[in-house]
């Protein structure tokens, strides 16, 4: 089944979380929190303003997102589970390589004011 979202909506698959803690402690599904990152399938096109107009999204296929913990209507296509959110629900587009991200959080955590 294909999906096309309207509006301001987009479809994500929700990207699962690695098993293990950076101490190499196995997590049970249990203890797992509901993941927050996902990688986009699907995007709508667009809200309309006031005039009528669509505003573009600011996401596109297959950007990486991070989401809102309760956001959005979790749908099962087939196997998979995938999300249908609003652009509102999105907060961060990820930007860059693992490698990127944690010289970019060192550079956070020794600034200075």
């Amino acid at each position: 089944m294909d999906l096309q979202p309207l509006g301001d909506r987009l479809i994500v698959e929700a990207l699962e979380e690695e098993e293990t803690t950076s101490s190499g402690i196995v997590l049970p599904d249990t203890a797992k929190e509901k993941p927050q990152r996902g990688r986009v399938l699907a995007v709508g096109p667009g809200a309309r303003n006031d005039a009528g107009e669509i505003i573009p999204m600011e996401v596109a296929v297959g950007d990486e997102v991070i989401y809102s913990k309760y956001g959005g209507t979790e749908i099962k296509l087939g196997a998979d589970d995938v999300l249908i959110l609003r652009e509102s629900d999105v907060l961060a587009k990820v930007i860059g390589s693992k490698g990127a991200k944690s010289s970019k959080k060192k550079e956070l955590a020794g600034a200075s004011a």
